[in-house]
């Protein structure tokens, strides 16, 4: 088990979810706004998204993410920034065609995933540590094995700590290639994500049959989607990791209640206290993952 718990409170995410909840942000200032609420709720980390303000739509600009950066940063509430740069791995394929992209696509190379990486320089930015189908449909992500060792590379060079994004056990695999590669500074950042269709699903001996795959000294923490999101922090506390909650993976805070990101981590630090466990502060975090102030 563990006893000092790092809580990450992803903010919004880029799925079609903000007709379904009032509460998920959308703006740069919504985002700052939920990233302040979430950390003086307890999360020592918040990923971070960005969303077209007139669409609602995920987005990879990078005026929105310096924006949303710029608020976070100067609100003068403490917080580890988290940046997605998996936004640009998105195929969509055509039924007839399978070779011709389809409205939804949005497939860029290794390098033009990281501009606002390479702008920013945030404490964490995610790489998304392969390809699989990405729900029903004809959706796939598609991260290679180059990319991916193009995208580590280019991070240590950034001094950015990236969290090593899992959905299923091959990549698991791959993480541990490029940890053994040395192109993951240790410790390992790794984020395990259970139950996203069609990757792991959120199954608890699952959990612990990757956990025991990890590489020593890595650190992990975990998160699963929908009514699993809060008992799933209990499930990666308890076999020896950090947490992950947010409006990004889950809407409710009870059945038919729609939740904030502040309200969502205040259930998981009761949750993690619960378990006799402490919630560690930014700094903390800073130490416990080996980040760059």
């Amino acid at each position: 088990m563990n006893r000092h718990v790092v809580i990450t409170c992803a903010l919004t995410g880029a799925a079609d979810s903000t007709g379904k909840s009032p509460h998920v942000p959308v703006t740069p200032q919504q985002i700052a706004d939920d990233a302040v609420a979430a950390a003086q709720a307890g999360a020592a980390v918040v990923h971070v998204h960005v969303r077209d303000p007139e669409t609602g739509r995920g987005s990879r600009d990078v005026a929105l993410y310096r924006e949303a950066t710029r608020l976070i940063r100067s609100s003068g509430v403490d917080v580890v920034l988290n940046l997605t740069a998996g936004m640009g791995g998105d195929l969509v394929v055509d039924d007839e065609d399978p070779l011709k992209p389809v409205d939804g696509t949005d497939l860029v190379n290794a390098m033009d995933r990281l501009p606002h990486v390479e702008d920013l320089r945030p404490d964490i930015a995610t790489l998304d540590c392969g390809s699989y189908n990405f729900g029903d449909g004809n959706a796939l992500y598609v991260s290679t094995p180059d990319m991916l060792r193009t995208g580590a590379k280019r991070f240590q060079e950034l001094g950015v700590k990236p969290e090593l994004e899992i959905f299923d056990t091959g990549q698991l695999w791959f993480a541990k290639v490029l940890h053994d590669e040395s192109l993951v500074d240790p410790p390992a950042l790794m984020q395990l994500c259970m139950g996203v269709p069609y990757g792991a699903p959120a199954d608890p001996g699952l959990l612990q049959a990757m956990v025991n795959l990890l590489p020593d000294g890595a650190q992990f923490t975990s998160f699963a989607l929908g009514r699993d999101q809060l008992p799933w922090v209990a499930q990666s506390v308890l076999l020896g990791g950090h947490a992950r909650v947010g409006l990004e993976d889950n809407l409710y805070l009870a059945r038919g209640v729609k939740a904030t990101n502040a309200q969502l981590v205040d259930r998981a630090v009761t949750i993690v206290e619960s378990l006799g466990a402490q919630v560690a502060t930014p700094d903390e975090a800073r130490s416990i993952f080996g980040l760059k102030r």
